[in-house]
Order: C-alpha cells, then structure tokens, then sequence
C-alpha cells in the first residue's frame, strides 16, 4: 500500500502545505492564507484546514498518511514539540503545536524551525544533494540559516544554533530587535538593502528609482533595486555590490568557522542571483582561509518557494526512519 508525507510551512500570511510520495514527488501542493492575526487557536485550525485540502484535492485518505512535518518560525523546542514564540503571530507563546494537532490526526507529527526546514529541503531535495558539511541562508526581511556539520543538523542547546544573522559585523551599527546592533541581517536582508539605498538617498545621491516611486521612499523594494541595477542605475549597482559584499565578508567567517563545503543562498534575495553572489564570492575568496575558501562553493538555492514543505516533509520522514 502507497503511503504519504505531508509537510507544512507555516509563514505569517501563508500556509504552503505538500502531499509527498516518499521520492518525495509533489502529489498536492497549495498556498493558503494564515490569518495570524486572529490567535494561536485559529492558525492550527488553519494549518489543519490546508491538509484537510490537500488530501481531499490529491484523493488520498489521511490512513495512507504516514506523518508530517511543520516548519513554524521562531524559537521551539522540536523533541517537545512545542513553539515557545514567533515574530508576527500575535499571542503565540508556549504553543503546544505537535500536542494540539495529535488530538485530530492518528499519523505521527514532528515540528522544527522553518529555516531547518528549508535547510533538510535544500540539502535532501535541492542544491545540497549529496553533501555533508554545508551551511543554507535564506535571506528575506531578516537573515535565517541552517548548518549541516559531517551528515548532521547542528542543533545546539536550546535549539537555537545558526543565527548567522545575529553576528555582530559592527560595532556601533544599525540596531537589532535582538538587542544587539550591527548584525549581519540588519545589512544584507532585503530590508537592510532597502536601508542601505535610503542612507545614500539621504545623502544626496539619486536614482531612476525615485522616479518610478514618485520620491515616496516608504515604496522602494529590494526588487525595485534589482530591477534598476539590470537597467543601469549606478546607485542601484553600487548598493547591490555593497550588500553582496558585506554578506561576503560574513560568510568568510562562517567559512573560517564550519569550513563547510557548500554554502546555500536562498530566501526572495537568493532572485537576484550573481547581481548578489558575485561579489559574495569574490569577498570569501578574498578574505576567508584560503584552504577553507578554496573548498567551499557559494551557489544559489534551487527549490525556491518549495523547499519549505519538500523539507518540512523530508525532515518528517527521517524521523519515521529513526524510529524503526
């Protein structure tokens, strides 16, 4: 009898839930929204939704579910299965995800970081196959990573191991809602770009981007940048270079530090592919060990939106083949 996996990545405005075979081909793949902003209680019911949608569209009985996995952002504790808080979930403390949602499902549930889930996704499914020491960014609004060390996930003691976007690169920058100020993610997120060109705005420099803004510089996006640097627009150009060439002095110490021999960039950033790796690659080269650097390949994710629930489901199912 043909079982199936399913995996959830839970996001602040959408649900992206998957049905999987165990090759981990897509039966049934979805977007539905969260609804954060009304409780704890009604995003489980969401996420319960979805699945009750994906396997009602993919015709497959929830028997023939062997179990799932949910990527939930935030700190938890994945052996408790508990989600002790989450930015932009309002009132979501001391969750109790995998307790509330066993009182409805008979399958096994297991829950971790939805970074580490983009993390098993990338590495069991996408650009990390095959390897056993490598490292997964994702950049967004924020810096999130994941690190694989010799065939393993690195957890560390609280769960919390690999908040490369909290590394101090200054030591009186930008604050931090960490507390700290010049972290990494504060300069090389989307939001951090965005921040980087308004500084420069600031100080009198222009760009073709104020023009398609109307000079509202709440409307300017990391994209926008994007765009403008394709067509030239040397303000544009400088602050993608400078972005690309902060988050490479960053990851040289990643690299000094876990000599990984892959490093993944992945997130809505990861779009802009070599305009940003290029002088990420350049600045390791440079400036990391050069024996480590050597080693070590910088290459863009390949999964994109999906690696959250092919790894959210991947990450389920190594769980159930421990358990044999």
């Amino acid at each position: 009898m043909k079982r199936y996996i399913i995996g959830i990545d839970l996001g602040g405005t959408n649900i992206k839930a998957g049905i999987y075979d165990f090759d981990f081909i897509a039966v049934k793949e979805i977007s539905t929204p969260t609804e954060a902003a009304k409780g704890p209680l009604h995003v489980l019911e969401r996420i319960r939704e979805a699945v009750r949608l994906i396997t009602v569209e993919a015709d497959i009985s929830l028997d023939l579910v062997a179990g799932m996995g949910i990527g939930v952002p935030g700190l938890l504790d994945p052996v408790a299965g508990i989600s002790f808080f989450s930015p932009n979930f309002p009132g979501w403390e001391q969750v109790h995800v995998v307790d509330e949602m066993k009182r409805f499902y008979d399958f096994p549930i297991f829950i971790d970081n939805d970074v580490r889930g983009n993390l098993y996704g990338e590495w069991q499914q996408g650009a990390g196959r095959g390897y056993n020491n490598l490292v997964l960014i994702t950049l967004g609004t924020g810096l999130g990573s994941g690190i694989v060390n010799n065939g393993k996930v690195i957890y560390g003691t609280s769960y919390s191991a690999g908040e490369i976007g909290h590394m101090n690169m200054y030591r009186n920058g930008r604050p931090c809602k960490c507390g700290s100020s010049g972290c990494l993610g504060r300069y090389v997120s989307a939001l951090g770009m965005v921040n980087t060109f308004k500084e420069k705005l600031k100080e009198g420099r222009t760009s073709m981007i104020q023009t398609w803004t109307n000079d509202q510089e709440e409307q300017i996006t990391a994209l926008m940048i994007s765009e403008a640097y394709e067509l030239g627009d040397a303000l544009s150009m400088e602050v993608m270079r400078e972005t690309g060439t902060i988050l490479g002095f960053g990851l040289a110490n990643v690299v000094n530090l876990l000599n990984p021999d892959l490093i993944i960039v992945g997130g809505g950033m990861a779009a802009a592919g070599d305009k940003l790796l290029q002088p990420v690659r350049e600045t390791v080269s440079q400036h990391a060990l050069k024996l480590s650097g050597s080693k070590c390949e910088i290459v863009q994710a390949s999964l994109g939106s999906r690696a959250g629930t092919i790894g959210a489901a991947s990450y389920a199912y190594g769980k159930l083949k421990e358990a044999e």
